[in-house]
């Protein structure tokens, strides 16, 4: 089983607070990160119709058959279940680890959380395979970890990813879309995801997307919703910098799993890869998602951004910590040229919280340059 970089936070988030929640895409390993570091807990996945509808009718008997400590795996088909627990928690609050819930969509769960357990549990969110988790994988071709992608499922299996992400896909359209949000036509639906797969990296913008698929602007900021709430895609803000007032405001798009986005593009095999012309953004989506990473793996919520001005200066993605900004340029080049790092040069000179400025690419380390110490790393080494 691959060691998840998450469990130190996740174990000590069950030795401070009765409720550990622990969200996520479907299939990225809670279930699995859950029993084993729980192996005394009782479990119960409440995707059981049996089980969902004793939570939901009678949740005292519920809790009779599976009494604390306990997994309730999926919650958020019975967001209602949540009051009981605070009720089990507040009658004895001097208990840690009790209970561990677990949740593929956020909306749901975090509005029984707001209501019921706030202040009662850790919240933490577990994403696929970082590349550190992936250990001597990650050194992997490059077309090989953006086609096969980081569910943990497709490292510890032979299986096929075009079919992995296929039913995947499938399942989570049929599962969830028809029960989360009043769809006529899922055939729609799925031709807007895909259109968003080809926007990997851009500005959302909510017209365009209605347009091309065919229905509202307000439909579309609502699926839009659905598929955030459901970790499948994942909003960067913009940062409003010093640099100049005329900024873009509207966020940028990527996938929590570049493997789906690769097969929503219509991509089939590794080498279909080399000559794409989103391979570039596909990469950049790898590399922000795996910064992600770094910091909810660390139980901490992931302080980015990003910068674009009308103007067409930008910085890919900006990682705040304290009083500081580190800009971080994201390209596919394997070949190290001083252009690659002009932006974020110019950053490093005009915003006076600019620290470490960081090119990530294909290619080799260089050693860091410059007055203010730029550092260029290949994409597999900043883990």
């Amino acid at each position: 089983m691959i060691q998840r970089k998450i469990e130190p936070a996740f174990r000590e988030a069950l030795s401070e607070f009765p409720v550990v929640t622990l969200f996520g895409p479907r299939q990225s390993g809670k279930t699995t990160l859950a029993k084993s570091c729980c192996p005394g807990f009782g479990y119960v996945n409440l995707e059981d119709r049996e089980e969902s509808e004793l939570a939901a009718a009678d949740p005292k008997a519920f809790f009779l058959r599976h009494p604390a400590p306990v997994i309730l795996d999926e919650i958020q088909r019975v967001p209602s279940l949540a009051s009981q627990v605070q009720v089990q928690v507040d009658a004895d609050r001097s208990r840690c680890g009790r209970f561990v819930l677990t949740g593929s969509h956020q909306t749901e769960l975090a509005e029984a959380i707001d209501e019921s357990l706030a202040g009662r549990t850790a919240i933490l969110e577990l994403l696929p395979l970082s590349l550190a988790e992936l250990g001597d994988a990650r050194r992997a071709s490059t077309d090989e970890l953006l086609f096969r992608g980081f569910m943990p499922e497709l490292h510890a299996t032979s299986k096929n990813p075009a079919r992995y992400y296929r039913n995947y896909l499938r399942t989570y359209v049929e599962r969830d879309v028809r029960r989360l949000v009043n769809i006529r036509d899922l055939i729609l639906f799925e031709r807007f995801v895909a259109l968003l797969a080809g926007r990997i990296g851009q500005v959302v913008n909510f017209s365009s997307l209605a347009s091309e698929t065919g229905v509202s602007t307000p439909t579309i900021a609502s699926w839009l919703s659905v598929l955030e709430a459901s970790f499948l895609v994942y909003r960067l803000k913009p940062w409003f910098s010093n640099l100049s007032k005329r900024i873009v405001k509207s966020p940028k798009i990527y996938f929590a799993e570049t493997g789906l986005a690769t097969h929503l593009l219509g991509i089939r095999t590794p080498s279909q890869l080399a000559a794409h012309p989103l391979r570039g953004a596909l990469f950049e989506n790898m590399c922000v998602m795996d910064v992600r990473k770094r910091f909810l793996n660390a139980g901490e919520d992931a302080p980015l951004s990003f910068l674009r001005t009308e103007k067409g200066f930008e910085i890919d993605l900006l990682v705040h910590e304290a009083a500081a900004v580190r800009p971080v340029e994201i390209k596919s080049a394997m070949t190290f040229h001083r252009n690659l790092v002009r932006n974020l040069e110019t950053f490093a000179r005009e915003e006076p919280a600019a620290d470490v400025p960081t090119l990530l690419y294909d290619g080799s380390p260089v050693p860091s340059f410059g007055p203010r110490n730029v550092s260029v790393l290949n994409f597999r080494d900043w883990t």
